[in-house]
């Protein structure tokens, strides 16, 4: 049997410290990999980030997500204090608003510093955006308005009302 495992801390200094247990260590350690924290490796943020829509866009009923290049350039620069979760995170938060290009836009607020063009002041309208959330879920839930309505916590009512009102065809 073999035991693969892993840990952000610096274990040498948690044996010194006396929070870990050396003979544990020793019997752990057979064979270990350094591997250095996603900021260090910028390189791999592309691979990792299209890694995880290859991987998550089909749960999601999308095809053909890319990410744009100022959003690869945003990813590449931010400093990863939550390491690949973090980037897979934001990832799958992007396909849940993308309309197929992953952009600045569909990125966490504060992520994406730059201004907003005068043309793209639409996108920050609130009918806008809900007009486009509700298509995204219901896109996600294959037309199925029942669980749409569900998952956006509103009543089926409610949601054939917005579906009128932002014309979204039913």
């Amino acid at each position: 049997m073999r035991i693969i495992a892993a840990t952000n801390r610096d274990l040498k200094k948690e044996i010194d410290n006396g929070r870990f247990r050396e003979d544990l260590f020793f019997r752990l350690s057979v064979f270990q990999i350094e591997l250095p924290p996603l900021h260090q490796r910028t390189g791999d943020v592309r691979l990792l980030a299209e890694h995880f829509i290859n991987v998550l866009s089909p749960k999601m009923n999308l095809r053909g997500v890319t990410l744009s290049d100022e959003c690869l350039k945003v990813l590449n620069d931010y400093s990863w204090p939550g390491n690949i979760r973090e980037l897979k995170n934001i990832i799958e938060r992007a396909l849940i608003v993308t309309d197929g290009v992953i952009t600045c836009d569909d990125l966490p607020v504060g992520l994406c510093m730059a201004a907003p063009h005068p043309a793209d002041e639409r996108k920050f309208d609130l009918a806008t955006m809900e007009r486009n959330h509700i298509a995204k879920i219901l896109n996600y839930t294959h037309g199925n308005k029942t669980e749409t309505a569900r998952l956006l916590k509103i009543g089926l009512t409610t949601l054939y009302r917005k579906m009128d009102e932002y014309g979204i065809p039913k």
